[in-house]
């Protein structure tokens, strides 16, 4: 795959860091991975207050 970016060679130190950011969640705007996001993380969020 020559289309590839080589990312060992691209600088990402002028990107934004988020941190515990809250974002809204679109039903209407989700695709299949954003519900599949949303499933994973809810179920994350259960076994950390079981802890």
């Amino acid at each position: 795959m020559t289309d590839n970016i080589n990312l060992e060679k691209e600088n990402f130190a002028n990107l934004p860091v988020g941190e515990n950011e809250d974002v809204e969640f679109s039903e209407e705007l989700a695709d299949e991975a954003d519900r599949k996001a949303a499933e994973r993380a809810a179920a994350a969020d259960q076994r950390n207050e079981q802890e």
